[in-house]
């Protein structure tokens, strides 16, 4: 069996890096919370990059229902920890890896610890887990942490950058005071102002608040994990310019589209607020 050798292992990203960049990389260390659909395909793409640690947060097994879209879904591993299959994966990537494992997710009392030392945090969470994902944009901006999110939509993804000192996630989404149902509402807006996706959700039903589950693809979570990648990379080199919120951007591979969203107040703003009427009165009547 061939050694392993960090150089030799990313020795082809060179050429789009430069060593010193692949060095620092190696350095810096990532959250990523939730290791689903497309928390996994982060850890992955990451560690394929080069970056040299991690903290990971997940509290859920597999089951076979997540076989259409997430990394470490196998038959063989039905039933296993998230965190411990996605760390097996990426420690065989790279076995030098820092990892930190959070097998009880993230809560009150280990948000400190998980955002630890921590150069930028990956949104993987789950879409209906509001309030976990509240929490975690709260702390990461009061710790000045960037946070990227970058959520599946259709055939394509939608990304936003919440940078340190610039427009939080609570002041771009406005989530306060609302019911779960409408911040889940909000939430996709403010993600996709745009609404790409929208034109071909061939079988409405599928979306099903209620029972917190929706359709989702596999093309999509893998974009997720180029598109946030890409931003971590820029972010951590302080390479080119990072679009933050309440800029955004959204690529649709079916319709073959990119849009920058530009959404100044984020949901506040008098688009997004006919918008979101809308899509609560359509989701009400479905």
């Amino acid at each position: 069996m061939q050694a392993f050798d960090y150089h030799t292992a990313f020795s082809r990203n060179i050429g789009w890096l430069l060593p010193k960049e692949q060095e620092l990389l190696r350095s810096k260390r990532v959250a990523i919370g939730g290791l689903g659909g497309v928390g996994g395909s982060h850890l992955l793409t990451l560690t394929r990059l080069g970056i040299g640690g991690f903290n990971i947060a997940d509290f859920d097994t597999f089951e076979v229902g997540n076989f259409n879209r997430q990394a470490g879904a196998f038959l063989s591993r039905v039933g296993q920890e998230k965190v411990e299959v996605l760390s097996e994966m990426a420690l065989d990537i790279n076995p030098e890896l820092d990892l930190k494992k959070f097998s009880s997710g993230i809560n009150e009392e280990n948000i400190e610890k998980f955002l630890d030392g921590v150069d930028i945090y990956i949104d993987g969470l789950d879409y209906f887990a509001v309030s976990a994902r509240r929490a975690v944009f709260a702390a990461c901006a009061e710790k000045n942490i960037p946070a990227v999110t970058a959520a599946p939509l259709g055939m394509g993804s939608a990304v936003l950058n919440f940078l340190p000192g610039q427009m939080t996630f609570e002041q771009y989404f406005q989530l306060e005071g609302y019911t779960e149902r409408e911040q889940l509402i909000r939430f996709l807006l403010g993600l996709s102002p745009a609404m790409l996706q929208r034109g071909y959700l061939v079988h409405p039903d599928a979306v099903d608040f209620a029972n917190h589950k929706g359709p989702s693809t596999p093309m999509a979570c893998e974009l997720c994990a180029g598109m946030a990648a890409t931003q971590a990379l820029k972010i951590l080199l302080k390479r080119g310019d990072v679009l933050a919120a309440p800029w955004g951007q959204q690529f649709d591979a079916y319709r073959d589209k990119f849009v920058k969203t530009w959404r100044p107040w984020g949901n506040r703003n008098p688009i997004q607020k006919l918008g979101i009427m809308i899509a609560s009165k359509q989701l009400k009547d479905s």
